[in-house]
């Protein structure tokens, strides 16, 4: 059981995926989980935790991997899943808290300091992450929770397989110092080497290290680097300032559900959500994707071309209600038990103009309803098939 947060500025999550294209693929053909199976073949760009446990790792040459282990499953990599799988996962960050910073396809920080009177301390927002990533994308990730980047990224990483590690601020220092030198940033091999010659192996031996002495092993520039690392200084901020190239939702439906007025229903719900996004980043949409994942779990994935970009719910929904309706079939006859949403081909319009201008313009109702979720919160104004007696 991870330990109580005790101190209102530990807020920083890092999320990592584990071992993200092997877990696809074993998510995708369930007779290979609990197998050792990786990606690529010439090189190993993955390697799921049963192949690492037999000392596989990943840029392993191929043949060396299968001279470790003779039943080793290879896998050709696709990357168009690993996209589609990477999307979803940063719908359900995105749905957590708008401040995401993104390190790569498998990973980020999430800062959600702000977000303990909405919906509770971090501890418990990265428990719903995990569950959520769990249930609703089918793939294990890891959390680390600190008050620093750094330490937040060091915690997901000792929390793996599928764990989840909490450093405490009053708990920083011994953390810190027991760990290796070959933790801190920037540590490489030939840096490693230098620090180890020069007697230092751990953090606390570096952290205790004359400044001047750390200088003159690997350089000024570095040694400062090295020792605020070292001391537990990151003053770096979550930065959520990246475009993105699409903006996502989804939602587990539970059991295979068949009704397509229960699916509508959600997915009404998941287009109010993007479009208020949209709208809130002053962006406008051109593509509209629509994933779906039946009763016997094979996935759907359908998209249409808008002929002008819009951040207008009423349109975005129209055009997600063709694409739901074209597999109306299939819903009725194998369930369904995820649906969601993408919008892409994403461009910084800011105020959207439509012609003509009438009364009725459906953007002064999105503005209206978003100016009610801005002041009120989003349960605060709801759609009559959400409310339920």
């Amino acid at each position: 059981m991870p330990p109580a947060l005790p101190d209102d500025d530990i807020g920083i999550l890092h999320a990592d995926l584990d071992a993200f294209y092997a877990s696809v693929e074993q998510r995708d053909e369930p007779a290979l989980r609990g197998r050792p199976v990786v990606v690529g073949g010439g090189v190993v760009l993955a390697a799921s935790y049963e192949a690492k446990a037999l000392g596989i790792r990943t840029t392993m040459p191929g043949r060396q991997a299968r001279r470790l282990c003779p039943d080793l499953i290879v896998r050709p990599p696709r990357f168009a899943a690993y996209s589609e799988a990477s999307a979803a996962v940063f719908a359900i960050f995105h749905d957590i808290t708008p401040v995401v910073e993104a390190l790569s396809i498998d990973e980020a920080f999430l800062d959600v300091s702000g977000l303990r009177r909405l919906t509770g301390r971090p501890l418990t927002i990265a428990g719903t992450l995990r569950s959520r990533v769990q249930d609703e994308v089918g793939l294990p990730i890891s959390v680390g929770i600190a008050r620093t980047k750094y330490l937040a990224k060091v915690a997901s990483a000792l929390s793996k397989p599928h764990g989840l590690l909490v450093v405490p601020a009053a708990e920083e220092r011994r953390f810190l110092h027991a760990l290796p030198v070959e933790r801190l940033w920037g540590v490489g091999r030939v840096t490693s080497g230098a620090l180890h010659r020069a007697g230092w192996s751990t953090v606390a031996d570096l952290a205790h290290a004359d400044p001047s002495a750390v200088e003159a092993v690997v350089g000024p520039a570095a040694a400062r680097h090295l020792l605020d690392l070292a001391h537990g200084r990151d003053t770096r901020r979550v930065d959520p300032h990246v475009s993105r190239r699409s903006i996502g939702a989804q939602q587990a439906l539970g059991r295979a559900t068949r009704s397509l007025p229960d699916v509508d229903a959600a997915l009404l719900e998941l287009v109010d959500r993007v479009a208020r996004r949209l709208r809130r980043a002053r962006r406008t949409a051109r593509t509209v994707t629509l994933r779906l994942r039946f009763g016997d779990f094979r996935r759907s994935t359908s998209a249409t071309t808008l002929s002008v970009p819009t951040h207008e719910t009423s349109e975005l929904l129209t055009a997600a209600r063709r694409l739901l309706l074209t597999r109306a079939a299939d819903i009725a006859r194998e369930g369904l038990t995820l649906v969601g949403i993408a919008l892409s081909g994403l461009d910084d319009h800011g105020e959207q103009l439509t012609l003509p201008f009438e009364d009725r313009d459906p953007g002064r109702l999105d503005a209206a309803v978003d100016a009610v979720h801005e002041r009120f919160g989003s349960a605060a104004l709801r759609r009559a098939v959400h409310v339920r007696e």
